[in-house]
């Protein structure tokens, strides 16, 4: 199995730390590889299964929050699966499969699956709909957590303080809001435009040389505490902490 290390982690005040594992059981590795990948960039941790022919003990080992599961399967379907899985567990289900006909889709839900996904899909569209599946299930929120993580670096969300180990970094607002908003899309390229108007409202009527200052003392003061090129500079596109 495979599974992404480099996950933001979201820490609330009890210490538990989410990282919903996410179960794909999809027979295409070009398929399972390119969801995995896209998972991790959205704070979930992929396990693809690779082993057709015990995943039912890989689902009561891994235990995870959310399964992904192909139809057309070595050794047996996905319909056998998700009626082993629902015989111990409520964990939602997605089917994903080029298998399209009415007849599957409504197999799919009387035998228990919460979604169904066409392929060829959209990416976004996937993730989008693990995520809303994640909120109605654990109830559960991003914009409630109490501090980011990612990297080796922690970001405290009630008192906008950064921390890299032991050394505590002090934040102005600007550089809070900058760094939040690109620690919540690590990975992703953030455009100069964005990142004006989330912090000034009207990029109109701000010096674009303003920007450019409060990343720079930001960069500096995370490359002080010890991570040096945490955010890096995409020319003509923008920042990215990768």
């Amino acid at each position: 199995m495979y599974s992404l290390n480099q996950t933001v982690t979201i820490k609330h005040k009890n210490g538990v730390t989410d990282m919903f594992k996410i179960m794909v059981v999809e027979d295409d590795q070009t398929i399972a590889q390119l969801v995995a990948d896209n998972l991790g960039k959205w704070q979930l941790d992929p396990v693809v299964v690779t082993d057709f022919a015990t995943v039912f003990e890989q689902f009561l080992d891994v235990k995870p929050h959310l399964v992904l599961l192909d139809i057309n399967l070595p050794v047996y379907d996905g319909f056998y699966w998700v009626q082993k899985i629902r015989d111990v567990s409520k964990v939602p289900v997605i089917f994903i499969s080029s298998r399209n006909t009415n007849m599957d889709m409504v197999m799919s839900m009387n035998l228990g699956a919460d979604d169904f996904v066409n392929k060829p899909f959209a990416i976004e569209v996937l993730i989008a709909k693990i995520n809303a599946l994640l909120r109605r299930t654990y109830n559960y929120s991003d914009q409630n957590a109490d501090a980011l993580e990612h990297n080796g670096l922690l970001l405290n969300l009630k008192n906008g303080m950064a921390q890299v180990g032991d050394t505590q970094i002090n934040l102005s607002k600007n550089e809070y809001k900058l760094l939040q908003i690109l620690m919540r899309q690590h990975g992703q390229i953030v455009s100069r435009s964005k990142l004006l108007r989330d912090l000034w409202q009207d990029e109109r009527f701000v010096d674009d040389n303003t920007l450019t200052v409060n990343i720079n003392r930001l960069r500096k003061k995370i490359d002080d505490a010890g991570l040096p090129n945490y955010i890096e500079t995409k020319i003509g596109q923008g920042y990215i902490i990768p």
